[in-house]
């Protein structure tokens, strides 16, 4: 691979290569672009050399990229994509906008935080939309690299690990945060379960049967960690993939779950629930809202994720949301 002395690089010649990978014609490339075609040609050409790849090659009407272009232009596209973004901010304008946000949550998180939201969407942002997709994993930088989420809301402590290590190590971090609440769990049981009219202690915790939610089937969570930490395990014998499912089964068994405190309270059966504290220490769930860096400087984002961070529920409550049971599930 030739190597590329960036300071003599003309970076007009990205912004062809870009236009020439999505349009794979130089003859609609040079229209987008308002030059001509031999002026795009010849731009490719200097890139080429620059290089040394031939990165476009002709096939039939049309242009095929190399390997090293496909490898190249994902990089080339966010950089230019965060150049217009820093250099020239679209400014949004919440009472006139039409934006459509994909947040990826559990469904005990949208219990806490939609109702807030789509109260200030109406008020100051009539034609904004939003879709909530499910959070199926620990790890949503998949989802959030490929766009097929703006915003995930969740317990991501590994991720966050993962992040704070590159950046000590003095590596580019593609991700971003921000701590909106911590959360606590409990035990919930239907009001005629036996432990409901005595203490929960450690060994009736265990010898109980429990539910847990588990977007991805793993029977296996953050309770079970804290448990295995003890030298204790529960048994498990139903796994359901949401929070509010697993309300609605202990409302009618002799099945024990852990629930975010909150969430019983918009069940709409909670008369039908009690709630008792863990029998042992479990960890504090941090709640975070993770982003591509890509979307950093979107005023766009950058509002939707100020809106949540003010939510009156989240910051008042300080109470958990359903993505940490999940993840850990």
């Amino acid at each position: 691979m030739t190597p590329v002395n960036f300071r003599t690089l003309d970076l007009n010649l990205l912004r062809v290569f870009d236009e020439v990978m999505n349009e794979r014609s130089l003859t609609k490339a040079a229209l987008k672009l308002a030059l001509t075609q031999p002026a795009v040609s010849n731009a490719l050409r200097r890139l080429r050399e620059t290089l040394g790849d031939d990165l476009l090659r002709r096939s039939g009407q049309g242009l095929v990229p190399t390997p090293r272009a496909l490898a190249l232009w994902p990089t080339v596209q966010e950089a230019l994509r965060q150049l217009q973004a820093s250099l020239s901010p679209s400014p949004f304008v919440a009472a006139t906008a039409s934006t459509t946000f994909v947040l990826t949550m559990a469904d005990a998180t949208a219990a806490e935080l939609m109702p807030g939201l789509v109260e200030v969407m109406g008020r100051d942002a009539p034609g904004v939309s939003l879709r909530v997709v499910p959070l199926t994993t620990r790890d949503p930088r998949r989802l959030l690299e490929g766009e097929l989420a703006d915003l995930a809301i969740g317990y991501f402590p590994a991720v966050l690990a993962s992040l704070t290590a590159q950046a000590q190590a003095g590596e580019a971090v593609p991700y971003q945060h921000q701590r909106l609440y911590d959360s606590d769990y409990v035990c919930v049981m239907q009001r005629d379960h036996p432990l409901a009219r005595e203490p929960l202690t450690l060994d009736r915790f265990c010898a109980a049967r429990h539910l847990l939610v588990s977007f991805s089937g793993r029977p296996f969570g953050f309770i079970d960690e804290a448990l295995a930490g003890l030298g204790r395990k529960r048994q498990i014998v139903l796994t359901v993939n949401q929070f509010f499912t697993a309300g609605r089964v202990v409302a009618s068994s002799q099945l024990l779950t852990v629930l975010p405190r909150h969430f019983v309270s918009v069940t709409g059966f909670a008369a039908q629930l009690v709630l008792r504290e863990l029998p042992f220490a479990a960890p504090t769930v941090h709640v975070d809202a993770l982003w591509h860096r890509r979307l950093q400087q979107d005023s766009a984002h950058a509002w939707l994720r100020g809106v949540i961070a003010q939510l009156p529920n989240q910051v008042s409550s300080g109470e958990p949301t359903s993505d940490t049971a999940t993840i850990h599930g």
